[in-house]
């Protein structure tokens, strides 16, 4: 059995299709040391370079797939390496039975809350494209008199430096002064784009995190720097939301919930 070189590529979390067929442009892919070509399809027996660096791909023939939700917890950033010395996310996470986890998008280091992470690029970038309007789930904590003439400002569109951005759904969710909390509902990944949207009401976000992902939501009792793999139910709720179909799974390791 073959299948397309960027396929192959995707699937093991190397990037979207779209950025592999450039790289395949590019020159920086090699196919049995010959320079690869977007028709290139492949199968296990085959060896494939990125940048001079053999990569294994004999995972992503097996069709399976992971996800992980995991309590990312202030302090730490969404980058495999980090060049202040930070500690990343990845450095808490299992070692998955197959491939590589790749984020589904990033929180801020000043975020905390619900990161997503897969095995399976194609469905990370899925996740992350702006035409499925995949729907982030925040709760706020604001500084700040807030009235109605402000929630409704938020839930029409405010002029970002990148264009307009709203709130689908503002809801509030109790406490007073220092303590005022909010849920809000964005379908964009944008950088800061929550906290940017309250500062242009002139107010300030004291505390945010994410509590949802389109189906998914922050595991109850889950607690900061914890992660628990992706129930079946949910993953393929999921799925469904992106066009995608559920994969054959592999035996089960005991890491399913670090405590």
């Amino acid at each position: 059995m073959t299948e397309k070189l960027q396929k192959v590529l995707a699937r093991a979390g190397f990037g979207s299709r779209r950025q592999i067929e450039g790289w395949i442009q590019q020159g920086r892919i090699h196919l049995n040391k010959q320079p690869a070509t977007l028709g290139d399809r492949i199968s296990h027996l085959d060896e494939v370079w990125i940048d001079g660096r053999k990569v294994e791909l004999t995972h992503s023939f097996l069709a399976t797939r992971q996800i992980l939700c995991y309590h990312k917890p202030i302090g730490e950033v969404c980058t495999r390496v980090d060049p202040e010395g930070r500690v990343t996310v990845f450095e808490h996470l299992p070692k998955p039975r197959v491939g590589r986890w790749v984020a589904v998008g990033r929180l801020d280091v000043n975020t905390a809350g619900l990161l997503l992470l897969t095995t399976d690029g194609q469905l990370a970038h899925r996740l992350m494209h702006p035409s499925y309007q995949m729907e982030r789930e925040y709760a706020v904590r604001i500084l700040g008199e807030v009235n109605d003439e402000m929630l409704k400002r938020l839930k029409s569109d405010i002029q970002l430096e990148e264009g307009p951005a709203r709130f689908t759904r503002v809801v509030e969710a109790g406490g007073d002064g220092a303590n005022h909390w909010y849920h809000v509902t964005i379908q964009e990944g944008r950088k800061r784009e929550v906290r940017r949207l309250w500062e242009a009401q002139g107010v300030t976000v004291s505390r945010l995190i994410r509590i949802r992902f389109g189906p998914v939501w922050l595991p109850k009792g889950l607690r900061a720097g914890r992660y628990v793999e992706l129930d079946s139910e949910t993953e393929n709720k999921l799925l469904e939301q992106v066009h995608l179909t559920s994969l054959p799974k592999l035996p089960a390791r005991p890491f399913k919930r670090n405590r």
